[in-house]
């Protein structure tokens, strides 16, 4: 045999060692790779399974003194040591669908009109400053709707609701007594505020990403601004829209202080969204430094409890939305 031959043999085995040698390395780095987002993924579940083992925990004496009474009932005297979460559980509900209510049509509206109409040179400065407002702590946005926001509604717009709506059914209820200035509706438009960053970003994300054909062809046949919005760029983008709001909705339900600030701390269930309630994080802020008591801590903790659950059953029916869009979209 040659020594061309020779040499020519060596390099193809030396070119082979080298190919599996690297074969070995990736695959080597890929099952590290693999193991440590299985290894993340399982921490996660650990995480959470540990969570709600330690509310159960913590919340089994109070669920077992009071049972379904516990969040039936409006009572809420540590003295006695009777509890009942019916009066957080209500102001929370309330104060989230009173934000939700407000940033959701805003939030859409502000991301259509930075997607469509505004003129370019204002569209970053208007996008930074909604951006701003995610950035600003809760305690800042308490402490402004304190001092500023509550005496503003006080003097010139709770009054103005009690008048306008004396005389209509329904509405003269949740529009009724005292302007306290403080209350559920103050914490739902504060939460409001702290909200719609959420829902404008995505929502301006996900208008982004809309194909630029869609709406040429719309308006070539004919439609309006509005009727693009509403036929061509809302159903296109339904899922994201879903998503970012259950996302500013999960904000509202365990936000804490910003409504422990504005929202009158009264463990009481009113019709009125002018009066004071409590919610149930605002409840656990307040009160655990102060509980006293092995009921009375595991009251506190059943509270978690119940706003863990909450917060399960809407994500739950967001993620069941989104399958049935998905599924109706093929």
């Amino acid at each position: 045999m040659s020594e061309a031959t020779l040499n020519g043999t060596s390099v193809q085995t030396a070119e082979s060692s080298s190919r599996a040698s690297v074969l070995r390395r990736l695959r080597t780095s890929d099952l590290v790779f693999h193991g440590l987002t299985r290894g993340a993924a399982l921490f996660v579940l650990l995480l959470l399974s540990g969570v709600i083992l330690a509310l159960i925990i913590g919340s089994a004496p109070a669920l077992g003194t009071f049972g379904l009474t516990f969040i039936t009932t409006e009572v809420w005297n540590p003295v006695t040591d009777q509890f009942g979460a019916l009066a957080p559980i209500y102001g929370t509900l309330i104060t989230s669908a009173i934000a939700m209510l407000i940033a959701v049509p805003v939030g859409l509206m502000v991301a259509f009109f930075l997607t469509e109409l505004c003129p370019p040179i204002l569209r970053r400065p208007i996008a930074i400053a909604i951006e701003l407002l995610a950035g600003i702590p809760s305690i800042i946005y308490g402490i402004w709707g304190l001092f500023v926001f509550a005496p503003f509604l006080q003097k010139y717009i709770q009054p103005f609701l009690i008048d306008a709506f004396a005389n209509v059914p329904v509405l003269n209820s949740l529009f009724e007594g005292p302007p306290y200035g403080i209350g559920m509706l103050t914490a739902g438009l504060i939460l409001a505020i702290m909200v719609l960053p959420f829902v404008t970003a995505i929502s301006r994300d996900v208008f982004d990403a809309v194909p630029p054909v869609l709406k040429e062809a719309a308006y070539g046949v004919g439609c309006t601004t509005w009727e693009v919005f509403r036929n061509v760029i809302l159903p296109y983008t339904r899922v994201g829209v879903i998503g970012g709001c259950m996302l500013g909705l999960g904000r509202a339900l365990g936000e804490t202080m910003a409504v422990t600030f504005v929202i009158g701390n009264a463990h009481k269930v009113s019709a009125s969204i002018l009066a004071p309630g409590t919610t149930i994080s605002a409840s656990i802020a307040n009160e655990f430094t102060e509980a006293v008591g092995d009921l009375y801590t595991s009251s506190l903790i059943a509270l978690g409890l119940i706003l863990f659950v909450i917060t399960f059953i809407v994500l739950a029916c967001a993620r069941y939305m989104l399958l049935r869009l998905q599924r109706r979209m093929g």
